[in-house]
């Protein structure tokens, strides 16, 4: 996620420069056309461009909101991951005697998740903070922070048991591995789920569309300043466009996603702390992106 407006801003204009390039250069070659070979073909009527642009901007629009949904909904999924680890924590620490195998397991959660959920291996995470009776249950699992959360719950059972819990306490606790169960749901859901096509890929090619045509219209006003004023239109639909996909995928490797490694790894801090140990640093941002 990019964290430094000014850098991000120059991350944008960098992704979008490709682009520019190519829609100057078929505006250049349209304004040539027109201007020396006298193509009058180009003379596309202006109203009938002007009413399909607004119609495709209230469709990218409405297409930006739907991922930015997306995105917003894995960002207060994680905060409800956040929420229910650190409380698991401290009900371990006050209630279960302060089990550390179960405080590392759930400081690895949050790794296991994000390593199921994106694109970045941290299997090295899960490893250095689960116990080896632990890793060696979940080896081989397809879930594995469902595997984790099993686990969690055999040893609150096992230590409740143990020290003569109240059915109650110990249900509490339990309830907090069912609310990231139903989170981790949600998570996965948003990653298996793409958006339909309609969505997706009709955007990008109306928008590709739009910018061939619409140098044909704007020539016979602008003249050769065509391929300033429509690169720059034509620019605006695309880097709309790219909006939408970029928030779509909130789980990717992109200085877009979400920073799933810096709230692992805030989340890994606050217990491992609780128990007395010291945590790795924090993620600091990488060239402006927080990863």
């Amino acid at each position: 996620m990019i964290v430094n407006k000014r850098i991000g801003l120059l991350v944008l204009l960098r992704e979008s420069v490709s682009t520019l390039l190519l829609l100057a250069a078929w505006d250049f070659v349209v304004v040539i056309l027109y201007q020396l070979f006298h193509q009058e073909w180009m003379e596309i009527p202006n109203l009938p461009l002007t009413l399909i642009g607004s119609a495709l901007a209230l469709f990218m629009s409405v297409r930006n909101n739907t991922a930015y949904a997306r995105w917003w909904e894995g960002r207060t999924l994680w905060g409800a991951v956040t929420n229910d680890s650190r409380s698991f924590g401290r009900q371990v620490c006050t209630i279960l005697g302060g089990r550390k195998d179960l405080v590392r397991a759930m400081a690895a959660y949050p790794h296991a998740l994000r390593l199921a959920l994106g694109e970045i291996d941290a299997s090295a995470d899960v490893k250095r903070l689960l116990s080896p009776q632990m890793a060696a249950n979940i080896e081989g699992w397809t879930n594995q922070p469902n595997g984790i959360l099993l686990q969690l719950g055999k040893g609150v059972t096992e230590e409740a048991i143990k020290l003569g819990i109240d059915g109650a306490l110990h249900g509490q606790i339990d309830r907090m591995l069912s609310d990231l169960a139903n989170a981790q749901g949600g998570l996965e859901r948003i990653r298996k789920t793409p958006l339909p096509i309609q969505y997706s890929g009709l955007p990008r090619f109306l928008a590709n569309v739009f910018c061939i045509v619409l140098p044909l219209s704007a020539v016979q006003t602008l003249g050769w300043l065509t391929p300033l004023g429509s690169s720059l239109v034509g620019l605006l639909f695309i880097v709309l466009d790219k909006t939408g996909a970029d928030l779509q995928e909130p789980f990717t490797n992109s200085p877009h996603a979400l920073p799933m490694e810096a709230m692992a790894r805030t989340i890994e801090t606050d217990l491992l702390q609780s128990i007395g140990e010291i945590p790795f640093p924090p993620v600091q941002p990488k060239n402006g992106v927080l990863p």
